[in-house]
Order: structure tokens, then sequence, then C-alpha cells
């Protein structure tokens, strides 16, 4: 098989790596996971490419040992990079409360990575079907994960500071009879002698909960109302 031949062949192994990807992407997405639809293209695709270099990128140097008394496992360098590299996307992910950020930054700079060394080695064309499928995902994809978001069920920590003379039993046995909201992890605090009540909150979408949160700042015994 010509190079173009064998450069044709892992496009479309990196596609498949793109389907397979979303696919797993997707139900991440729908199911509210940190790590969702573009993260799970990133990373499947990025490593499709890292196996593909470690094995074609290198043949040039593979030569039987009684050849040559210079002995070299140019894979290693491969591996070399992909460690290096997912200490550093480690290092982007932080956690803010109940939020994950930097997920999909951190794919993507592993996934730049791999391009880089697929340039380096000469894999123009792959590199750059990479860079296509990535900034498809990163860019193109950013209006279906919005409307996935819109139609699957979100959830939000969310605090309610009660008026004075509320009863905290009596509110929240109202909020669990509502069939608009799902409640978990609830906890009772008190906030400058006043009761308050913090609750995980969840429903089709954050478009629904914000406007169930305005219909519940509305209510008499609710002074004030806080997602976390």
């Amino acid at each position: 098989m010509n190079q173009y031949g064998i450069e044709l062949d892992i496009v479309v192994r990196l596609v498949t790596a793109f389907v397979l990807g979303a696919v797993v992407g997707l139900e991440r997405e729908a199911g509210d996971q940190p790590a969702g639809l573009r993260t799970h293209i990133a990373v499947t695709v990025g490593a499709a490419l890292f196996g593909v270099i470690s094995t074609e990128g290198f043949t040039a140097f593979d030569r039987p040992r009684a050849d040559s008394t210079l002995q070299a496992d140019v894979t290693r360098v491969a591996s070399q990079v992909v460690v290096g590299v997912g200490f550093l996307g480690a290092g982007m992910i932080f956690r803010q409360r109940s939020q994950v950020r930097n997920l999909t930054t951190a794919a993507s700079v592993w996934v730049a990575a791999a391009i880089g060394l697929a340039v380096g080695v000469g894999l123009v064309a792959v590199a750059a079907a990479t860079t296509l499928l990535i900034a498809f995902s990163l860019v193109l994809l950013k209006p279906v994960r919005d409307y996935i978001g819109r139609h699957s069920a979100r959830s939000r920590r969310v605090s309610f500071r009660l008026a004075p003379g509320a009863d905290p039993t009596d509110f929240l046995r109202r909020l669990e009879g509502r069939d608009d909201l799902d409640l978990k992890d609830v906890m009772y605090e008190k906030a400058d002698g006043q009761p308050v009540v913090v609750v995980t909150l969840e429903t089709r979408g954050d478009a629904r909960l914000t406007t169930e949160l305005a219909t519940l700042v509305r209510s008499a015994e609710v002074e004030k109302v806080k997602g976390l």
C-alpha cells in the first residue's frame, strides 16, 4: 500500500473513533456528566491518533537488531508525550463547588499534542484530518450540546432562606410534593438566625429549573433563593 493509501486508512480510523466517541459522549451528556460529548470525542480521537503514531509513525526506524549497533525504541516518544501532556491536562481541571471545570480544555490540549506529534513524524494529512474533527466537535457541535442540555435532566444545589415564622419541615414537605422537581441531599442550616434549607434540585433542563426557582422565590415563606 502506498503512502496515500496508508494515510487514507488512518483517516478512516480517526473518523471511526470520532463516531464511537460521540456515541459515548452523547450518552454521558444526556446523563449530565462533567465529561460529555466534546470531551469524549477529543479523548477518543486523540487516543486513536496516539495509537496510530506508535504503530505507523516510526516504521522508517524499524530495523533488525543485527543490522545496526544503534537500537532505539522510538515508540517511547509517543508514550512519554501521552504521560507528560496528561499531567498538563490534569493541572487544568478543577472543581468549583458542584461543577467540574476545564475538562474539554484539558482534552483538547491532549489531542493537540497528538496532532503535533503526527506532523513531526510526517503524517501531515492525518494531523490535518484530526484537527478538522476536533474543530468540528468544539465549534459546530456546541449547539447540539446545548440542545441536549435543554432536554435532559439537570441538577443544581440551591439554598432557600425562609421567611420569619416559616416552618422548614412544612416547606420541605411541599417541595417534595411537586411533580416537576426531584429533591436530593437535603440539609438544614442557620443564617442570621433564619432557617435555611439547602437541597439539590433536579428537573428537565436548566431553563425549566430556572423557571421553577423563580416560582419558589415568589413564595411568601421564602425570603431568598440562591443557587450554589
